[in-house]
């Protein structure tokens, strides 16, 4: 081994290990919030348990808790978030029964089905089938499991869920970042230019290679496309082997604007026509800022695409108070979209009291 290729073996082995690490982390933050969510929600039927006088002021009690853990904690605290828990606690009240494959979000979706043994049914299929909890929260919506019971054909049922749920997933989404960290730039403080970001990640081009993550190739800088009556020129383009599809990058500086989106759609839609091959997947495209807008997110395509993603950029190592900034906003952020989540999903079950019911005597 010469010595060039030691250090980007030294790279790639800790790379790998802080992959890893990342990964076991998210896996034991999401234990450890799933178990204090029962708790909460153990604690606060068991102090309502104590007698009738606490059970009539059990509401104005819940409040005044919801009040001062929110003070102090956040708004994931909230009486809508205390209910919610206390739902989690009498819905699995056998500690043991709650898994640790599953998330709050797959939790919250659960909580939506009264039949205890369809709601036991989709936890296991759900940790058999590793769904996700949107998927999860389809195959609740169309009935698979009372479907399942009524239906002779139980293979075709199956395939279709199957099938829908695959639909459901997002590849690109687990291979794209948020926020990247590009401290290696050395950029000056607040005084740049979009061309002196794209020279600088060009200059750089193997540490932003490793940033980027695993699969990806450098394929052109500026690259021209062409409609019939106008040229267009992207920023960065990259190829992901593992994908199969192009990235394609939009450096932008300052916060994320709507027309920021609209124009990554236009480069996506005309790099598939032009560039892409019929062996490519389609291709996926990423506005990369210096500060996002969550409202530009929520409020346009950005919410439920599948080709595009935006994504903050640090032109430096964030500090230790900056980092838990930042955790504690990703958090909020989290959080706030596992009861929109549960909202919808709530809705969707209400919608289906409303269907007919599964005849017990057409169970197959």
């Amino acid at each position: 081994m010469n010595n060039q290729e030691t250090p980007r073996a030294l790279l790639d082995n800790i790379r790998q290990l802080i992959e890893l690490a990342r990964s076991q982390v998210h896996r034991a933050v999401n234990t450890a919030m799933v178990q204090t969510y029962w708790n909460i929600g153990r604690l606060i039927v068991e102090d309502e348990q104590q007698g009738q006088r606490r059970a009539a002021y059990g509401k104005q009690q819940l409040q005044q808790l919801a009040d001062e853990l929110t003070a102090e904690f956040g708004k994931g605290f909230d009486i809508s978030n205390l209910r919610n828990m206390r739902r989690f606690f009498q819905a699995f009240p056998i500690q043991d029964a709650v898994r640790p494959e599953l998330s709050w979000t797959h939790y919250r979706v659960l909580l939506s089905i009264d039949n205890l043994i369809a709601r036991e049914w989709y936890q296991q299929e759900a940790i058999d089938q590793n769904w996700s909890a949107r998927a999860l929260e389809r195959q609740i919506h169309v009935l698979y499991y009372e479907r399942l019971l009524s239906s002779k054909d139980k293979y075709s049922v199956s395939k279709e869920a199957a099938e829908k749920t695959k639909a459901l997933t997002n590849p690109a989404k687990d291979y794209l970042r948020d926020p990247y960290v590009l401290d290696f730039l050395d950029l000056p403080s607040g005084h740049y230019l979009e061309g002196d970001l794209e020279q600088g990640l060009i200059d750089n081009l193997q540490h932003f290679l490793l940033e980027l993550g695993k699969g990806f190739a450098f394929v052109a800088r500026q690259q021209r496309i062409s409609t019939a009556d106008q040229d267009f020129y992207i920023d960065l383009v990259f190829y992901n082997f593992k994908l199969k599809c192009f990235l394609l990058i939009d450096l932008k500086l300052g916060k994320l604007a709507h027309q920021d989106v609209g124009q990554m759609d236009s480069y996506i839609r005309i790099y598939d026509q032009v560039k892409k091959s019929d062996d490519d997947n389609p291709t996926i495209g990423l506005i990369l800022c210096s500060q996002k807008s969550e409202a530009v997110v929520k409020y346009s395509v950005l919410t439920d695409s599948n080709q595009m993603f935006a994504a903050k950029y640090l032109p430096y190592l964030p500090t230790e108070e900056e980092l838990k900034r930042e955790l504690e906003r990703e958090r909020g952020l989290v959080e706030s979209q596992i009861y929109v989540n549960a909202d919808k999903a709530q809705a969707l079950h209400n919608h289906s009291d409303s269907l007919p019911s599964v005849n017990e005597e057409g169970l197959a």
